[in-house]
């Protein structure tokens, strides 16, 4: 592409074509949308704080649409893996199936091409091709091209120390030409080597090999298992695989952008560099950064054997968790300008980190409260709610049953043979006076008030519930609960005074990680749920609160609660939570399936993984079932109406040929019984006459019989004489 002038800023605009390998992948999908949003030539000039301080406050905000805006950024080109993706946004073509001539073609007219062989091993054989099949077309080169493998730290797996007494010094970009790869990863240094031997002509063809640590960021890499496992909440435990001491050089996929950025703008003399932030760390502080960040808080260490047992990690991603190496990068620190987005490393910018993975995964906690007065199918709309959107159904009764069996558990004393963790013993030990002391308080105020407990205990429990990595995770239903205006500012209210904000004048503040989005209120007449009440039948009605002084009660109590002017619903209302207000009565539906419908439609999409592979192929295979089934019943069903219709069919033929007969039957006897004066008249008057005729003709044998017949009968006619 051609330098180009615009006329209005008579400034030059450089347009440059980049080529990267299979846009629909994590690793180059990333750089791809990274590089359309570089104007070309950027990195040449250095980054002053106030840029940085910009760049930190976009990384917060969404997403806009700044490539479109900025002129003269990267056009990016290349190729999908799969038939069924769909073009992405910041690509300017992309190429499908397509053969390597053709490719070829597609090649030459690029100014950078990038072959990211880190997700895919097979591409190593094609980043060969591509790279040989340019160095052939040398000559025919208008003006210099570039070409970056993007290859892995794994080439460097089995390297031998610098130093055989002391094995913590790390490697560095210099050292290239010692290392030593992994057995698992042969393809990918051959690849290097062909890369780097047909670069020698630098002014016409410069090509580079960026060996990138494990990555992370944005939607996940290989640490999204971990993410996964963490954010589902199903493992008491992240697995550890090892001792997990080993050392894992790692990068942000966008800080390893940022490099590749830097090499098409610089064209630097080396050719061999090293993508990995600052950080040391070990697998185990991976792990234990995101089960402490996201999921359970505990770590288990599992034997490596175990670790192939993990269906969801592939050869490559247990190669790269498995390695121990230490890298160090000196000239991408020293000779890039990097708007670097975590250069110190994973665990110091979890928080971003998670941030990001979470927005662009769309995995947004859904946190629902369902009031209304008792009977009106609040626990039935939220338990089909919760399924619904996989969150968690907080019900009172059993938070508090779950909160004292808890308590009752860290005051038990523990088997001696159970194993502990260092430094949790005196943990566990203060904790079990403040347990004792909390199920003492609990026991006092349950004996005083007839077994009910006190709502600073209620609250004290729910809010504990709500907090929960689960429930900020992926969200809750509150059944039922708050009931009154106090209990819902002491549930929600923000107990960190810096955080603290007013909202709309009112003086106090809720804490933004517990509050419900969404506050659902189903309501009825008082003589509607008595109906309903009284028409359960007595199985469910026996020791439950719809007895009928209990009901009636509770009633009775739920109306006086809400008729005052601070109501939980008031409450939400203030701080602009605005109830969806559903009348049950007026739906006509004893299931609530309509009121669930609406809800549905006013809270809209699930916000979590989605189906796995396995519940995929199990509702493919349901839906696949419930078809055939269905075509099964439509065939039975055709074939029974088919045999009644020709049941019918000659049921209505033989009937017809009974009424047929009959018919015939009755014209024969009417015909017979019409003819019988005829015959008596022929017999008395024709039959004699024409007797004697016939008679009379055999005897003269006259020349015409019947001419001599109608004369004889004319003559001889009875009634002439």
């Amino acid at each position: 592409m051609a330098e180009v002038v615009t006329a209005a800023t008579e400034k030059v605009i450089r347009i440059q074509r980049v080529f990267i390998n299979l846009l629909d992948s994590y690793s180059s999908g990333n750089i791809g949308k990274f590089l359309s949003n570089c104007v070309v030539g950027a990195s040449l000039e250095e980054i002053t704080e106030e840029e940085e301080e910009e760049d930190e406050s976009k990384s917060t905000m969404p997403e806009a649409s700044a490539a479109k805006l900025k002129e003269g950024t990267f056009q990016i080109v290349g190729t999908l893996s799969k038939l069924e993706s769909v073009r992405p946004d910041f690509a300017v073509e992309t190429y499908n199936t397509i053969s390597r001539e053709h490719l070829l073609m597609r090649l030459l007219e690029c100014d950078v091409i990038v072959y990211n062989i880190t997700e895919n091993s097979q591409q190593a054989e094609e980043a060969i091709w591509a790279v040989s099949a340019l160095h052939e077309e040398v000559s025919h080169f208008e003006k210099r091209k570039v070409f970056i493998l993007v290859s892995t730290v794994m080439t460097w797996a089995r390297s031998k120390p610098l130093d055989p007494d002391d094995s913590e010094i790390p490697f560095t970009e210099e050292d290239y030409r010692r290392r030593k790869h992994h057995p698992n990863f042969l393809d990918h240094i051959n690849a290097e080597k062909m890369v780097l031997k047909f670069g020698k002509n630098a002014k016409k063809f410069a090509t580079y090999v960026v060996a990138a640590g494990l990555q992370y960021g944005v939607e996940g890499g290989i640490l999204h298992y971990f993410f996964k496992s963490a954010w589902l909440g199903e493992v008491p435990a992240l697995p550890v695989f090892g001792d997990g001491t080993n050392v894992i050089p790692a990068i942000h996929v966008l800080d390893l952008a940022g490099v590749i950025q830097n090499i098409i703008d610089h064209v630097p003399k080396l050719h061999y560099l090293v993508a990995v932030d600052e950080s040391v760390h070990t697998l185990e502080d991976l792990v234990k950064c995101i089960s402490k960040n996201i999921g359970p808080g505990k770590i288990q260490k599992i034997p490596k054997e175990n670790a192939f047992l993990t269906k969801d990690l592939t050869q490559e991603c247990l190669d790269h968790l498995l390695v121990n190496l230490r890298m160090e990068v000196l000239f991408v620190k020293e000779n890039f300008n990097i708007r670097w987005v975590a250069q110190t490393g994973f665990v110091e910018n979890i928080n971003n980190t998670l941030k990001e993975y979470k927005q662009s995964r769309g995995l947004l906690p859904i946190k629902i409260c369902v009031l209304g007065p008792p009977a009106v199918g609040k626990s039935s709309v939220a338990e089909a709610l919760s399924k619904h959107y996989k969150l968690h159904h907080i019900k009172l009764k059993d938070v508090i049953s779950e909160a004292i069996a808890k308590l009752e558990a860290i005051v038990t004393p523990q088997d001696e043979g159970e194993e502990e963790e260092e430094g949790e013993e005196e943990e566990e030990e203060e904790n079990v006076d403040d347990a004792q002391e909390l199920l003492d308080g609990i026991k006092e105020s349950m004996e005083q008030n007839a077994g009910r407990l006190e709502d600073q205990y209620i609250i004290r429990f729910i809010k504990e519930k709500v907090k929960s990595m689960p429930c900020r995770n992926q969200g809750y239903i509150l059944d039922g609960f708050p009931k009154t205006y106090e209990q819902a500012k002491d549930l929600f209210n923000q107990e960190d005074e810096e955080e603290e904000e007013e909202v709309r004048g009112k003086m106090f503040p809720f804490d933004k990680l517990i509050i419900p989005e969404f506050v659902c209120v189903l309501d009825a007449s008082d003589e509607f749920l008595k109906e309903r009440v009284m028409n359960l039948p007595e199985s469910i009605v026996a020791g439950t609160h719809y007895s009928q002084d209990r009901f009636l009660r509770s009633l009775s109590n739920y109306r006086d609660l809400n008729t005052e002017d601070e109501t939980v619903i008031n409450y939400f209302d203030e701080i602009e939570i605005h109830p969806i207000h559903i009348d049950v009565e007026k739906l006509e539906d004893p299931q609530n399936r309509l009121a669930i419908k609406q809800l549905i439609k006013e809270i809209g999409e699930p916000r979590n993984y989605g189906l796995t592979d396995e519940e995929k192929a199990e509702e493919e295979r349901r839906a696949a079932e419930e078809r055939l089934a269905k075509e099964a019943m439509e065939e039975a069903e055709r074939e029974h109406k088919e045999a009644v219709e020709l049941a019918e069919k000659i049921a209505r033929w033989e009937e017809w040929n009974k009424r047929l007969e009959e018919v015939k039957r009755e014209e024969r006897e009417l015909l017979e019984a019409q003819s019988v004066p005829l015959r008596n008249y022929l017999m008395t008057h024709v039959m004699p006459t024409l007797m004697q005729g016939l008679n009379e003709c055999c005897k003269v044998r006259p020349d015409d019989p019947v001419d001599f017949l109608a004369e004889y009968l004319f003559k001889n006619n009875p009634e002439m004489q």
